[in-house]
């Protein structure tokens, strides 16, 4: 897609921060990104490396304590998130910016038929009397993909199957017309086949709908064919980012070559053994300022160890934190 467009969010130097009784809890350490209208962009990484609490920081649901947001910037149209009052925030969560969670059965309440939860953020934000409110939920359980949507609305989430559960999610997330969507690994739950309807699913309703996306995966297969922009994270920072087509070509950073080494590829003849990543990741809490990635790094250098080295920006808007294309050294 084209990147001409000014971006409806910008993150900048976003710090994310947890108390802990060992110690402190970087999650989110200085991370930045662009989204624009209509981009779909790739959050991908190990879990542990601050993924979620990057979104969870954008909607203002950091649990406080021992949660804090402790520095950066989030501009929604210009407009500092961490500015507003908690009336202008609500007015945005799930209006503007909304968010699918990993585990539909853990979002919807089990004790309340969809059509109570569904109308509820339809009024809530759109101002629609109930009746109007009940079409326009129906309307979009249709085109998630819900078959009877008329009778269906009325069941439980216990009636629903996950891939369907899902789907009410995603329908729920929608329904407000939001500019920004965010996929909290809304099909690891889920079983292949079903992966595949879904993420086609939300690439056909964003689409349609012109919202812009933010994925978060582990999985480098589902950002590959579904995301315009990816970012690489680990131990809280965004170690690469660029056109996900160019990082899957020439991968700078060792972390996203080892990433990208370790998916099996059915493009290659005779098997063998898949690449590995050696070690395990690190202990955020009180996290040196090096780079974390050293101890399992095959490239490391001797100033990996004491310092993290500033990111380098490459054409075509790609950002590497590596001191192997750092001009420190």
């Amino acid at each position: 897609m084209e990147m001409t467009e000014a971006p409806i969010l910008q993150v900048k130097d976003l710090r994310t921060y947890f108390s802990t009784d060992e110690g402190l809890v970087k999650a989110v350490d200085g991370v930045s990104f662009n989204l624009r209208k209509g981009e779909t962009l790739g959050i991908v990484g190990e879990s542990g490396s601050g993924k979620s609490v990057t979104n969870l920081s954008v909607i203002n649901m950091i649990p406080s304590p021992p949660g804090r947001i402790a520095g950066g910037e989030i501009l929604y149209h210009g407009k500092d998130l961490l500015k507003m009052s908690k009336s202008e925030i609500r007015q945005i969560r799930g209006n503007k910016i909304s968010m699918i969670f990993q585990d539909p059965m853990t979002s919807l309440n089990p004790f309340l038929r969809i059509s109570t939860q569904m109308i509820e953020t339809i009024v809530l934000h759109q101002k629609l009397d109930k009746k109007a409110a009940k079409e326009k939920a129906i309307e979009m359980l249709k085109l998630a993909g819900i078959p009877s949507p008329g009778k269906r609305i009325d069941n439980y989430p216990h009636q629903f199957s996950g891939g369907m559960r899902q789907r009410v999610m995603i329908a729920m997330a929608l329904s407000c017309n939001p500019e920004i969507l965010i996929a909290d690994e809304p099909t690891s739950a889920l079983d292949v086949t079903i992966q595949a309807q879904i993420l086609d699913l939300m690439k056909d309703l964003t689409e349609r709908l012109g919202t812009a996306v933010i994925l978060i995966t582990h999985s480098l297969g589902v950002v590959a064919g579904t995301c315009d922009t990816l970012c690489v994270m680990y131990a809280g920072r965004i170690v690469e980012r660029g056109p996900t087509d160019l990082v899957f070509e020439s991968p700078l950073h060792p972390y996203t070559q080892g990433l990208i080494k370790s998916v099996p590829r059915l493009d290659r003849k005779g098997g063998g053994r898949l690449s590995s990543i050696r070690g395990q990741p690190p202990n955020v809490i009180d996290l040196p300022d090096c780079c974390p990635f050293y101890p399992r790094c095959d490239k490391a250098m001797d100033i990996c160890k004491h310092k993290y080295p500033t990111p380098k920006v490459f054409e075509h808007g790609r950002v590497v934190g590596c001191w192997l294309y750092s001009e420190e050294k």
